[in-house]
Formats: C-alpha cells, sequence, structure tokens
C-alpha cells in the first residue's frame, strides 16, 4: 500500500541507516551505493556528513543529486526512497557531528565516537539534499 506524504516523512524521520546511491559517472558502472547515516525532519531537508574529497563527495558534487532509500522489516515491511538536488555542501562542525551520531548511537557512546571520527576521519563536509521525488510503500506482513 503506498504511503503517504506525512507517513513517508515521518518514516524518513526515523534513525535508518540509509541506503545511498550516486551516479558513478562511468559508462557502463553501477551507481556508487552505500550505507550512510543522515539527519531529516519532515518537510525539511536531508544531510549527510562524509569525506572532503572522498570518492562519494566527489561523485555528489558532479552528479548534483543523490537518492536515499531506507526500508524495515518489522512490525511490517516498509520502505521510502527519495531523490533530489544537492542545495548546499559547507565544511562540518562538531555540533553537527554530534548531532548526527546522537540519532544512531547510545548517549554514552556519542562523545567517544565524536573525537575518535573528528580526529580521524579527515575534514569532512555536509551535503544537504532537497527531497523531490518520493517512492513509499508498506507491503503489509510478508
Amino acid at each position: 500500500m503506498p504511503l503517504n506524504r506525512a507517513e513517508r516523512e515521518q518514516f524518513l524521520a526515523e534513525p535508518h541507516v540509509a541506503a545511498l546511491s550516486v551516479d558513478s559517472g562511468e559508462e557502463g558502472r553501477a551507481p556508487l551505493t552505500l550505507p550512510i547515516w543522515y539527519q531529516y525532519q519532515p518537510g525539511g531537508d536531508i544531510w549527510i556528513n562524509t569525506g572532503l574529497g572522498s570518492r562519494k563527495e566527489r561523485l555528489i558534487t558532479r552528479a548534483g543529486r543523490f537518492s536515499l532509500m531506507v526500508d524495515r522489516l518489522e512490525p511490517t515491511t516498509r520502505y521510502v526512497s527519495v531523490e533530489g538536488p544537492v542545495v548546499s555542501t559547507s565544511p562540518s562542525t562538531k555540533e553537527l557531528l554530534r548531532e548526527i551520531s546522537s540519532r544512531y548511537l547510545p548517549p554514552e557512546k556519542v562523545d567517544a565516537y565524536v573525537d575518535f571520527a573528528w580526529r580521524e576521519h579527515g575534514e569532512q563536509v555536509v551535503i544537504t539534499m532537497r527531497p523531490q521525488r518520493w517512492i513509499g510503500s508498506d507491503l503489509g506482513r510478508i
């Protein structure tokens, strides 16, 4: 059963690990698809945090857009896929890293992870995407 707008947005706002896909830019090669943390509030834009100069960042910059897909199996099989243009890229901050880490990690692990990631992952950027095309469905109990 298709999800309405409010259902799609609410589901996307939950802390799922997304599958990000972006055009590889190479003929005969599949898109780059990989898991990623993201941040989203219903009605807003989506942002991700990634390494400056990483393959992912370079491909997103070149394509100017990307897609995310999130899903679950329980209590029913449900998914949402969203695609749209990049509306901004800016340097990441420790505060943004803390915000996205808090979405996915238990509170007692956030500070240690943020310190590690800030120190070890190199320069990071925040890439913001405006949701433009949505697909979402709840397939019920399968």
